[in-house]
């Protein structure tokens, strides 16, 4: 629509996205803010302007095999909700705190709400401690997690699960796997030291106390002292985040697609590194909020061709069908 005025593209796009109606439509385009709720042809009609799904996401080629290539690149006209991971044994606690404050959510599963995305729920529970704030398909991921077994109780041993998340961020996924898998060795590592002091503020909220942590450039293998081995990876890789551009479309607008390369070749780099400290039995939970194929099902195909690890389970996680981030994750275990 670039032919028109600038006002009239904002507004055009402000109806596309608007689902119910929306006060600045009802001010200045009263007649589409009738139509606010209608589907994308009809809006198409009112405006006198139609477009392919291409025109929002045009690198469609590069996607994951399962991803419904319309219905996915339609999506970002979508902002997609807030979703909370209730702690264990605070389910209820959580709940009754937003009815209290007004909030309306959607219960998903029993330790699953959705929100609007602009719910203020830091103001009315403890966050980290008794929620997290968490994905619905990052939450998904705990599916997997469930399937895990302790290697040692193989063995007749009753030692913890050692456990390396390599790229942990903010900690979400280490948080989760103590809930999930309760009492595990955990060790933390990421490439700044910075975002490991963030993480152990996190820690320290979801009482988390007892873990190793350090700084780790994984793409320079050479440069790494990994001390222990480990019974489970957890890779939660960079990507391109192209499963999350619904949220930041700024991103998607700005990309460009030499970058999903790149990426993969980084991705490759750090799970050879990590990959190599896993333990005979042990398993390698690998991660992307990404949906092309070059960073999901290529990379799982690089980690089985090289270490010879087992496939054992793999998800693509459509969050545009549930208002959430599109995500990928796979378990692969190493033979005994």
């Amino acid at each position: 629509m670039s032919a028109l005025p600038v006002e009239e593209r904002i507004l055009a796009g402000l109806f596309y996205c608007s689902s119910p109606s929306n006060e600045i439509l009802q001010e200045l385009k009263p007649e589409w803010n009738e139509h606010a709720a209608a589907g994308l042809s009809a809006k198409e009609k009112l405006i006198g302007h139609s477009f392919s799904s291409t025109h929002i996401f045009p690198w469609q080629k590069e996607l994951s095999d399962e991803i419904d290539s319309s219905v996915f690149s339609l999506s970002h006209l979508q902002q997609p909700d807030l979703f909370l991971r209730l702690r264990p044994g605070k389910e209820n606690i959580v709940q009754q705190k937003l009815s209290k404050g007004g909030i309306e959510f959607k219960q998903l599963s029993e330790s699953c709400i959705a929100l609007p995305n602009a719910s203020k729920v830091d103001e009315l529970i403890k966050v980290n401690e008794e929620a997290v704030i968490q994905d619905y398909s990052s939450q998904r991921v705990g599916e997997l997690l469930k399937s895990i077994v302790n290697p040692s109780l193989n063995t007749g041993q009753k030692s913890k699960m050692k456990v390396w998340d390599c790229c942990a961020a903010s900690g979400g996924k280490s948080i989760m796997a103590k809930d999930v898998l309760s009492d595990i060795d955990l060790t933390v590592s990421d490439v700044r030291e910075s975002i490991l002091v963030n993480l152990k503020k996190r820690f320290a909220e979801a009482g988390i106390k007892n873990y190793t942590s350090f700084v780790a450039d994984l793409t320079k293998p050479d440069k790494q002292n990994v001390a222990n081995q480990f019974d489970l990876i957890i890779a939660d890789v960079p990507c391109t985040g192209s499963g999350t551009w619904a949220r930041t479309p700024e991103q998607l607008f700005y990309f460009d697609a030499e970058k999903i390369m790149a990426y993969a070749n980084l991705q490759q780099k750090i799970i050879t590194t990590a990959a190599a400290q896993l333990l005979p039995g042990g398993y390698f939970l690998y991660i992307t909020c990404s949906v092309f194929k070059k960073e999901n099902e290529e990379a799982v195909m690089y980690l089985q061709n090289t270490f010879s690890l087992q496939l054992v389970d793999m998800q693509l996680l459509k969050g545009y069908e549930a208002k959430a981030d599109t995500m990928f994750a796979a378990v692969l275990k190493k033979n005994n």
